[in-house]
């Protein structure tokens, strides 16, 4: 497969590089950083749409600038979740009130959104939430339950919450999705959750009667289980080449890492090194293979078993490749920091997840035997 790009797709690369070079080693914090992404349009480029202070980009020019994005010393981004998943959705089940509500604010990095989906009984069987909205005599829905898993909510200004607003209803069915603003207190909390790298990614959230009004309601009532699966084939594609540019510099630092160890002598650890390599070029033939396309109902399952079991034996690669030194952590605990890996350590710590976190790779060979192959679905309440 030869994918290639214009010399319209070189051309906006040199701009994308330029501007980047500028603008990126001054980045100050990451929600700074989203609002000088917006003020020059590059939030939102793949919307399909303009209008809403955004530029537009072809298919070409945004794995162009997904890839340059990765390769540069730009901060990690906290607005993608507004970016690339809520704005899809609202671009194709919002009113036009929503869109213009929401759009320009996520357009201009000055709203950040963290996703209301998993529970502490409700993780991959999404159908099994509890959480519940009731409405009230005003109009106003009041959110109870609990959320978990929830990336970037100790920093968002919003949450779309999946949550029951039919009483008694069960499973897919009664379900409605709201916007949820975070600036509650007393009926939100969130609480971060210390993972064994030693950082808070993910949080608690707990809903106590937490306020969304009635024209916030995405879908329409009761239309939020289309809603969700709708908004989960967004991430697909261009994201998953960009963050291919970020695996292949792990993996030339485990390369690294064995070159100075010496393990690299050893033949088994050279044909895994190589093995890394050729499955990671698979998966970008993979996922340019899949780019743009709608009708793979598979694709998005395929690419987490992929990437996921990738960058796992990555993590064990890296710790083997040095042995003893593995277990010995970058600097001397003390009070002030009491737990510090370094980049090779939180690799390992942080992949043991890849398998789990977007649905367990379980979840991800049920879908892809019931809606690609055609195989009976799964007996409720087996083991």
């Amino acid at each position: 497969m030869d994918f290639g790009f214009s010399g319209e797709d070189e051309a906006f690369r040199c701009e994308v590089r330029e501007w980047l070079g500028v603008h990126a080693s001054g980045a100050k914090d990451r929600r700074s950083w989203e609002q000088t992404l917006g003020v020059d349009g590059w939030v939102g480029i793949g919307w399909g749409e303009a209008g809403f202070g955004n530029r537009t980009a072809s298919l070409t020019q945004q794995v162009v600038w997904a890839e340059e994005y990765a390769r540069s010393a730009a901060p990690p981004r906290s607005g993608h979740i507004g970016e690339n998943l809520l704005a899809p959705t609202l671009l194709a089940h919002g009113t036009d009130e929503q869109k213009a509500r929401f759009l320009p604010e996520i357009a201009r990095g000055r709203e950040l959104w963290c996703q209301g989906y998993s529970e502490p009984g409700a993780g991959s069987d999404l159908a099994g939430i509890r959480t519940k909205a009731e409405r009230g005599p005003d109009g106003t829905y009041r959110i109870s339950g609990q959320k978990i898993w929830t990336s970037l909510a100790h920093e968002a200004d919003w949450c779309f919450v999946l949550a029951r607003t039919e009483p008694g209803s069960t499973r897919h069915r009664g379900l409605s999705f709201l916007l949820v603003p975070m600036d509650q207190p007393g009926r939100i909390e969130v609480r971060p959750i210390r993972q064994m790298t030693g950082t808070s990614d993910f949080n608690e959230v707990f809903f106590d009667g937490a306020c969304a009004r009635a024209e916030h309601v995405v879908g329409g009532l009761g239309g939020g289980w289309q809603v969700a699966m709708s908004l989960l084939g967004f991430e697909r594609g261009v994201s998953t080449l960009a963050q291919q540019i970020g695996f292949a510099a792990e993996l030339g630092r485990v390369v690294e890492a064995a070159v100075k160890s010496g393990a690299v002598a050893d033949p088994v650890v050279r044909e895994r090194l190589v093995r890394q390599w050729a499955e990671l070029r698979a998966m970008r033939w993979n996922a340019l293979r899949t780019l743009g396309s709608s009708r793979d109902a598979g694709a998005p399952s395929a690419a987490k078993l992929l990437w996921g079991g990738w960058h796992q034996r990555l993590g064990e690669l890296a710790m083997e490749v040095r042995g003893a030194a593995a277990a010995v952590g970058p600097a001397d605990w003390s009070s002030a920091a009491p737990y510090e890996l370094d980049a090779l350590q939180h690799l390992f710590f942080f992949s043991r997840a890849d398998t789990i976190y977007g649905g367990s790779d379980q979840v991800q060979r049920t879908i892809i035997a019931e809606r690609v192959l055609g195989l009976p679905r799964e007996p409720k309440g087996v083991a």
